[in-house]
């Protein structure tokens, strides 16, 4: 069960700073979550670490296909326009 939203404790005594918290969550919600935990099984939701490291994997596989690919398929001609075009952009920013 995920733990309530709650700010830790400040260390800085000397000032008497109470810790900043949430709203408590409603009873209803949690009842729900507490019912849906036990009849599907809902898991952790992925870190932030975790998810980069998938994309940047995926990103990855179709970096190093997508271009030699794509040339391939293309006819001579096509890739030379493209390259004209690409060149022109170049060459016309300021």
């Amino acid at each position: 069960m995920a733990r309530p939203n709650v700010k830790p404790k400040s260390r800085r005594t000397p000032n008497k700073v109470t810790p900043i918290r949430d709203a408590d969550p409603d009873v209803n919600q949690l009842a729900h979550h507490l019912v849906k935990m036990s009849t599907e099984g809902v898991a952790d939701e992925p870190s932030d670490d975790e998810v980069h490291r998938v994309m940047a994997a995926l990103g990855r596989r179709g970096g190093k296909i997508g271009g030699k690919a794509r040339a391939a398929s293309m006819s001579p001609e096509r890739r030379r326009a493209i390259a004209l075009k690409a060149a022109r952009a170049r060459w016309n920013r300021k």
